[in-house]
This record gives structure tokens, C-alpha cells and sequence, in this order.
């Protein structure tokens, strides 16, 4: 994998992957592709984009990220829906980060349209 591939995990360079959604450009078509989008965003400390894909039932009124925090890599262990059909589904996965790794079963739907982050479920 090139260093100008996508933090994502996805082979594309950034700017042509997640960077779009981040910059508004496009918007997320599916579930997993807004999880890979969020998980970038915490790579690259983006809290703007994290708030503005949280749904307004859940989302928190500031987001704090912790710089030293080094993410290293994102795997999707699965989906549930989450497609241009559907409006909700759900996204598991593990991020690793330098030290350890989260594990977390999120759940996404959609709001006018666009997906947007509930909540997870961290999982052992």
C-alpha cells in the first residue's frame, strides 16, 4: 500500500476517497463508506466533518481529540444493510491504534437523505 493511499484502508489516494466526503464534495453512498470516512476523520483529527456525520439525537455538543492518539489501521469484519436501499444499518469493525485496538458494532441511518453515525456498541 502506497503512503498516499487513503487512511481508509481503501487503495485509492485520500483526496479521491474519504477527502471528498470530508470536504463535502460528496456525501457518503453507503453505511461502511461513511465508517471508513469517520475513521479517517479521527486519523486526520477532523472533528468538524465527526460532528457534522453524527445524528442530532446522539451527537455530542463538542468533540475533544486527543492528538496523541496514532491510529494504524481500520478492518471491516462486517455489514448489515447500510446500502442505497436501506435507510439504517449497522457496521462492524476494528481500528487499531498504537497500543491497542477498539472493536465496535455501529449503527448508522439515514437523515434527509445522507447517513449519519448513532451510536456503537464495543464489543470484547
Amino acid at each position: 500500500m502506497s503512503t498516499r493511499s487513503c487512511p481508509c484502508g481503501l487503495p485509492q489516494a485520500y483526496e479521491a476517497c474519504c477527502g471528498r466526503y470530508h470536504s463535502g464534495a460528496a456525501a457518503a453512498p453507503t453505511a461502511e463508506a461513511l465508517m471508513r470516512s469517520r475513521y479517517c476523520a479521527f486519523v486526520k483529527e477532523d472533528a468538524g466533518y465527526l460532528l457534522r456525520t453524527w445524528h442530532p439525537r446522539t451527537r455530542p455538543g463538542t468533540l475533544e481529540l486527543d492528538p496523541r492518539m496514532r491510529w494504524a489501521g481500520l478492518e471491516i469484519l462486517g455489514t448489515s444493510d447500510g446500502s442505497a436501499f436501506h435507510s439504517a444499518g449497522t457496521v462492524e469493525f476494528r481500528a487499531s491504534y498504537r497500543g491497542g485496538s477498539l472493536h465496535e458494532r455501529s449503527r448508522f441511518e439515514r437523515v434527509d437523505g445522507a447517513w449519519v453515525y448513532v451510536d456503537g456498541e464495543f464489543l470484547p
